[in-house]
């Protein structure tokens, strides 16, 4: 593009400034939304929200109303709240997606180095809990005083009301009341942290984002919370099982009441929890991640025992984050539907592919976006992440993600395209996604280092062909970028020609970049002839469609529509089924059978949410699959070619890959220094990223924090922390 037609950063216009003023509105809102419903839960263990609101004022109001009894007082008290946050949020970042972004970073450069940069740096390293943040932390301590809060609470407010005389009316030891009181009230405590179990891992989450996360970044958080969870629900399972025995009426074990509580079916529950949580231990999942993978499955089993046990009623006040996620689910499954169109494969000598799809035009995702691909031949069920490592700013109509082959399910991939001389049509694919981060900062710094550990390269190369879109269409300043890449062999260092999409760009002079790969366990480079790249050209079947967003080009919009239609609908079914089938039985006394009434419940939710999701989806299809149907067409497929790896050949001839060549430095037999790296990068802002194995996120993280530059800005990506 010529110099002439690039577009400069300006200054945000009138309209711009309204949104701005609209978005800061909205997330007043949510905070003052959220910040009620922990209140709501600081309060439930206290007699003041038995004695003084629950009691004379919502059971009024909700109690004895013939369309939504008792359900209604917990709907509209939490699950109400956090649907309409989430439409709010989506709200947000449809505001947000339409400001031009990069000029609004252009203008943001990051100087402070006080209170606020202090709270982001990583505070724990080393440990369990993986990179910490200080925020992080506080907001982690704020959470575990919450749920002791809750906890000490209930056992202050029970225990009193237990004497040796209320117990003898039970035919209980007083040690044995407060043993089911105990019980009772852990389970409560439990249902905190279920509350936001399934946030975090809402892959089109409209919350998260607001906040500046995405549901890759946030894995630990549901890692945490499940831990926690699992904990609680442990212990009330425990303490049933001991008061029972002592009690010799372990019969109870295996009672279903009609009305009551289940038994039966919380032990389900605790059943397929456990199963769950012993293969997270992390040499299980890394060993047997299959195992890991299908034994998730089992979150269906556990939600719907859940309900079953407590009821449909008591389980609204832990639905809401299990609610936005269903709808995801469903969504997804929608999306993976589609056998998706491939382009090409590159096949390194690395052991390493990179697939080219086909996408439609108007999908737009930022750097260090994933997809989640599927390939049937290989596995029906398995899905795994991926990193892209193409720029939908660069390239229009395709999408790449680059596959190491380190399990069985990409060395698979791997032996079926290397060893093929002709890929025809059967090689089918599904994907998810693509899903990330709604914005980037990296123009907001002024140096940008980037250390990788083999495969962790990958969203690095996102990043710098994201950067060579920029120097393209504008004239906003880029900031000087050093790439660190180490490699165990020297055969790894053909991942580098995937910098450079197969267009044949060249790197623009614009782009100050520096890279610097290190081989690890060589010490010189290998035979030439061993570097060979070949690339495959797939034939398409005429029913394969290109990449496309699930929810058009206004996804934020149509997900919120989703979302209150099908509360709406949702609530009308209920109230309309309450009041004419159910009440007529039940007259608000629990005369109705209770696990009919979780199941008929539950029915009308998911129906609510595949009626309304489906729609939208078929709406979008019909609008925007014009261009999907042009797009696909039966063409003429190259042969199979072979090519030079650019790093087998230091002294090459004029090609797109020269420029590549010309700025790299290859060190053989031996290691970068990173401390020294870092601490020497000049900059008032120096944006520190790092991707690859534990030690080495663990290591740059350590530099980041130690407060030997206060200019140094860490983030650490990785899909499993």
């Amino acid at each position: 593009m010529d110099n002439s037609e690039k577009v400069s950063a300006t200054s945000p216009s009138s309209g711009d400034e309204f949104k701005d003023v609209i978005k800061g509105l909205i997330k007043l809102l949510m905070l003052v939304i959220f910040l009620g419903t922990i209140f709501i839960w600081v309060l439930m263990p206290t007699l003041v929200y038995r004695t003084k609101w629950l009691n004379p004022v919502m059971r009024t109001e909700f109690g004895t109303s013939t369309f939504f009894g008792a359900i209604g007082l917990t709907f509209f008290m939490f699950m109400f709240p956090m649907v309409l946050m989430a439409c709010l949020g989506c709200l947000y970042l449809h505001l947000k997606k339409q400001k031009n972004t990069t000029h609004h970073l252009a203008r943001e450069k990051i100087t402070d180095g006080g209170v606020f940069a202090a709270m982001k740096r990583p505070m724990l390293v080393k440990g369990p809990l993986g990179i910490v943040s200080a925020t992080e932390l506080i907001l982690l301590a704020m959470f575990v005083a919450l749920l002791l809060w809750n906890f000490f609470m209930y056992m202050r407010n029970a225990f009193p009301t237990i004497t040796p005389q209320s117990a003898a009316k039970h035919h209980q030891k007083l040690w044995q009341a407060r043993l089911e009181a105990m019980a009772i009230r852990i389970g409560l405590v439990g249902n905190c942290c279920l509350a936001f179990l399934f946030i975090p891992v809402v892959r089109g989450s409209s919350l998260l984002p607001v906040v500046g996360l995405t549901s890759e970044s946030s894995i630990k958080y549901h890692i945490w919370l499940g831990h926690m969870l699992m904990t609680l629900f442990t212990a009330h399972g425990l303490c049933f099982i001991v008061y029972w025995a002592s009690m010799h009426e372990i019969s109870q074990m295996v009672s279903w009441g009609k009305t009551e509580m289940s038994n039966v079916a919380g032990e389900i529950t605790l059943l397929s929890g456990l199963v769950m949580w012993a293969t997270t231990y992390p040499s299980i999942r890394r060993r047997f991640f299959e195992v890991f993978f299908y034994s998730h499955y089992l979150y269906i089993v556990f939600m719907l025992f859940y309900v079953l046990h407590v009821g449909v009623a008591f389980c609204f006040i832990t639905f809401p984050g299990f609610y936005i996620f269903m709808v995801d689910r469903f969504l997804r499954f929608l999306q993976s539907r589609d056998n998706i169109r491939l382009s090409s494969a590159r096949v390194l000598p690395s052991d390493t592919v990179e697939l080219t799809f086909f996408k439609n035009k108007g999908l737009v995702y930022n750097p260090t976006s994933i997809l989640f691909v599927n390939i049937p031949s290989i596995s029906k069920l398995q899905w795994h992440p991926f990193s892209i490592t193409s720029s939908s700013n660069l390239e229009a109509d395709k999408l790449s993600i680059v596959i190491k082959s380190e399990g069985k399910w990409s060395k698979k991939l791997y032996e079926m395209l290397s060893s093929s001389d002709h890929i025809d049509s059967s090689l089918s694919v599904s994907v998810e996604g693509p899903y990330g981060p709604t914005s980037t900062d990296f123009l907001r710094h002024e140096s940008l280092v980037m250390v990788s550990g083999g495969s962790g390269i990958t969203p690095f190369i996102s990043i710098i062909r994201d950067l060579i879109a920029i120097t393209q269409t504008t004239t906003c300043e880029i900031p000087k970028i050093t790439l660190i890449c180490a490699f165990k062999n020297a055969s790894d260092i053909a991942m580098l020609d995937l910098i450079l999409p197969t267009s044949g760009l060249e790197l623009s002079s614009d782009l100050n970049i520096q890279i610097e790969a290190f081989i690890t366990k060589e010490k010189e480079p290998r035979n030439e002839e061993t570097q060979k790249i070949r690339t495959i050209w797939f034939k398409p079947n005429l029913s394969d469609k290109p990449i496309s967003a699930i929810l058009g080009p206004n996804s934020w919009l149509c997900l919120a529509a989703i979302l209150s239609s099908s509360t709406l609908i949702f609530m009308i079914i209920i109230g309309v089924m309450t009041r004419y089938y159910i009440y007529p039985i039940d007259q608000n006394k629990n005369k109705y059978n209770a696990t009919s009434r979780s199941i008929l419940y539950l029915l009308v939710l998911c129906v609510s949410i595949m009626v309304t999701s489906s729609a939208a989806v078929l709406w979008n299809k019909k609008k925007y699959n014009v261009e999907s149907s042009k797009q696909v067409q039966n063409v003429d497929v190259p042969s199979p070619t072979f090519s030079p790896s650019s790093w087998a050949y230091r002294e090459i001839e004029s090609t797109p890959q020269e420029s590549l060549v010309q700025c790299t430095n290859l060190h053989f037999g031996e290691r970068p220094n990173l401390k020294k790296i870092l601490l020497e990068t000049k900059g008032s802002s120096v944006g520190v990223m790092v991707c690859g194995p534990k030690k080495m996120r663990q290591k740059v993280a350590k530099i980041c924090s130690s407060g030997l530059a206060e200019n140094l800005h860490f983030e650490s990506i990785s899909f499993s922390w």
